[in-house]
């Protein structure tokens, strides 16, 4: 009896810790939603607004006189959706190779893909300026999704997925039914791997969504910006910052990562669980 109590102690305990997490995590969203229907004034009175307000009609209203907000939304969803999709094809149909074939300087190959993983990106700004200038790609977004179409961090991951998930008895039945190199990527390994497929995309989405240094440099019209370089205009000088109007803006910019995320892991969740039952 006395051990039943204490289990019950301990998940009482822990479903409370549980709880606290959430809410802790979840103030920042709603703290961003609460200064968005605020003005600026409002939002730095003592004490503070909890509550939302009654502003948040005006400040979106503010916010699409300022900035073209849904240009430049279509730019960030062009580039982000363009990108996400060219890096889960050529990660992992470069992940597919490392994981299950062998060929010469295999490991050479793949010790200067973990060389090129581990320098910061950053590093690469001015050298890819150069290049993108040279083609003549500067102020196009041609120079945002091309240089992202691969990266070394979705190779490592796919590979490192692929060696687990892609068992080479699958892959030696297909050979025998006469499937090539491309049918035994794209009907044996592609559906095997779909949760790391998900994760990979909701990654890549969210970091080229989020992206403002590259943007900021590669796009010299100010009027054809992507969405994080827009909202950074919102910024005034002296003081004069409309904080109302920059948290709408970032709100409503935090929507489609939102959405993404629930139809890539639903779609992890949903892979994992057919997994489990077959």
């Amino acid at each position: 009896m006395a051990s039943i109590k204490g289990s019950r102690r301990r998940g009482a305990a822990l479903h409370a810790t549980l709880i606290a997490g959430v809410l802790l995590s979840a103030f920042p969203f709603y703290w961003a939603v609460i200064m968005s229907t605020h003005t600026s004034s409002e939002i730095f009175s003592y004490p503070p607004k909890l509550l939302p307000g009654t502003h948040f009609a005006d400040n979106v209203r503010h916010l699409l006189d300022s900035v073209d907000f849904f240009g430049s939304m279509a730019n960030s969803l062009l580039v982000a959706g363009s990108v996400t999709v060219l890096v889960l094809f050529f990660d992992s149909l470069a992940a597919f190779v490392f994981a299950k074939f062998t060929f010469p300087g295999k490991r050479l190959l793949f010790a200067l893909l973990m060389a090129v993983f581990m320098v910061p990106a950053q590093l690469a700004a001015i050298p890819q300026f150069v290049i993108m200038a040279k083609l003549g790609w500067i102020g196009s977004m041609t120079s945002l999704i091309v240089p992202a179409a691969a990266n070394a961090f979705g190779i490592f991951w796919m590979r490192q997925y692929m060696k687990g998930a892609v068992h080479d008895e699958l892959l030696d039945a297909s050979r025998i039914d006469g499937a090539g190199f491309l049918r035994q990527y794209w009907h044996v390994a592609l559906p095997v791997v779909r949760p790391g497929l998900a994760f990979l995309g909701i990654f890549t989405f969210m970091g080229q969504w989020n992206d403002y240094a590259w943007p900021l440099i590669a796009l010299t019209d100010p009027d054809n910006v992507t969405l994080q370089v827009a909202l950074s205009q919102l910024n005034g000088t002296h003081g004069t910052t409309d904080y109302g109007m920059v948290m709408t803006g970032a709100l409503l910019a935090l929507l489609p990562l939102l959405i993404v995320f629930a139809v890539g892991a639903r779609q992890i969740i949903g892979d994992l669980a057919k997994g489990a039952i077959k």
